[in-house]
């Protein structure tokens, strides 16, 4: 199916198809991006809980290492408290760029921030009373836990709860997001889908109104072209016919032609040759210059006569009704062979052919030979007649020049005379020729029931 065709008899599909394309990507990549951001701020919530509860844990390890290093406990106690100021510091700078962006609990991030300022000072001021040995180990009680001190961790305590609680509503809230971003993109998959399927729908049925188009065109045309071999195959029989026609016109014509020439022509010719061998006969001895315009008148005559008998011939072979189609073609062949100084080579056998036929073939031969006088320029001439399985076949085959089948050579209508001569009588004609190879004429014949024709003995065939 051509795809410009079925945008051209449907211009709604190929738009629909591409809107909903691009609105699918649309929605997908949307989709994406704001769940990949809504992921991604849940993962910084988390982390900056961890951090608070971080700092919690760190601000109680710090004050447990302070307490261990007043009450002289177990060496090792100033790295842990150390490290536990490192961690505080760590958490609140991971905390500063978090809610940095955040104006709303950026004033709980700055109590948390004095709140922890103060309690660490506290810490720092009882490590160093203790570290200048200001009291006895008695009275070291009064450089630990406070009311102030637990005020302060009950503080920084509700505060980080305070931010923890707000991070989980932020949680909440980017899951609602995250829940209307799924949501959204599978309303947006299925009204896409539904689009999709309007156009397969439209594409489907544009498909089918094509196909249905196409097949209704073949139909049509094919009843066309049935219609036009009908006509041409009647057109080719009445040419045929019509062929036939003018042809048995033309060989009735040149009959009656014939048998006037003979008939009439010879008789007028005949008796003036008798009269004048009557003038002849009386004017013997008398006048000697009369007697030879008279001879003179005889031998043209004589010449007139030969050329009535040889037009004759020429128009209506007599032979060929009385001795056989195989001894006028050898007759012909040694009179072309005579003319044209050409060798004939014939193989004639006799054969049962209708009078038609018959005539066909003697014409065929003649237009063949008169041919190759004209164009051929051959050396050797063969011509063959015999029958094989009920047809007769006759051939021509010159040695001559020959020429390309496949190239048009005028506007002569020789061979396509030829041809509808032979196919009249239920006959094939074929030609085989190429440049300087010669050309081969031959003919097939249904051969004429026996019961149907006299055979008609023939003299012995030679070559000439």
């Amino acid at each position: 199916m051509n795809l410009l065709a079925v945008i051209k008899h449907s211009p709604i599909v190929f738009p629909l198809a591409l809107l909903a394309t691009l609105t699918m990507v649309f929605i997908s990549e949307g989709s994406y991006w704001q769940s990949v951001a809504a992921l991604n701020q849940i993962g910084a919530i988390g982390e900056a809980r961890t951090h608070i509860q971080s700092l919690q844990q760190s601000l109680q390890d710090a004050e447990s290492a302070q307490r261990a290093m007043v009450l002289d406990g177990p060496p090792g106690q100033r790295q842990a408290y150390d490290e536990a100021l490192q961690d505080i510091s760590d958490a609140y700078l991971a905390l500063d760029r978090y809610y940095g962006e955040q104006p709303a609990s950026v004033a709980l991030l700055g109590q948390l921030h004095r709140l922890t300022d103060a309690r660490l000072d506290a810490l720092a001021q009882g490590l160093a009373a203790h570290d200048r040995q200001a009291a006895p180990v008695q009275n070291r009680t009064g450089l630990l836990a406070t009311d102030l001190a637990r005020q302060q961790m009950t503080e920084i305590r509700a505060i980080s709860q305070q931010l923890v609680g707000h991070e989980a509503n932020n949680v909440e809230a980017r899951r609602v997001e995250l829940d209307h971003t799924l949501l959204l993109g599978r309303l947006g998959v299925a009204v896409l889908s539904a689009i999709s399927l309007l156009a397969l729908y439209f594409y489907l049925r544009q498909t089918f109104a094509l196909e249905r188009q196409q097949l209704e065109q073949q139909r049509l045309i094919q009843a066309e072209h049935d219609r036009l071999e009908v006509v041409v195959a009647s057109r080719t029989a009445q040419l045929t016919e019509l062929a036939l026609h003018l042809q048995t016109a033309r060989e009735d014509e040149r009959m009656r032609l014939a048998r006037d020439l003979h008939d009439e022509l010879g008789s007028l010719l005949t008796a003036a040759k008798l009269d004048a061998a009557r003038i002849k006969s009386r004017l013997t001895g008398k006048e000697p210059e009369a007697l030879e315009r008279l001879g003179h008148l005889v031998d043209s005559l004589n010449s007139v006569i030969a050329l009535k008998r040889r037009i004759t011939e020429d128009l209506r072979p007599s032979s060929l009704g009385h001795l056989g189609l195989a001894a006028t073609l050898e007759i012909l062949a040694r009179e072309f062979a005579e003319r044209s100084g050409i060798a004939v080579h014939c193989t004639l056998t006799p054969v049962l052919l209708s009078p038609t036929a018959e005539l066909v073939v003697y014409r065929l031969v003649q237009e063949a030979i008169t041919n190759i006088t004209k164009y051929a320029k051959a050396g050797q001439v063969w011509i063959t007649l015999a029958a094989h399985g009920g047809r007769v076949e006759a051939s021509v085959r010159d040695d001559g020049q020959g020429f390309d089948l496949a190239r048009p050579r005028g506007p002569s209508h020789g061979l396509v005379g030829m041809r509808f001569r032979v196919e009249a009588e239920g006959g094939t004609l074929a030609v085989v020729s190429a440049p300087g190879q010669g050309t081969t004429l031959r003919m097939s014949l249904p051969e004429a029931p026996a019961a149907g024709r006299e055979q008609i003995p023939t003299p012995g065939v030679a070559s000439t």
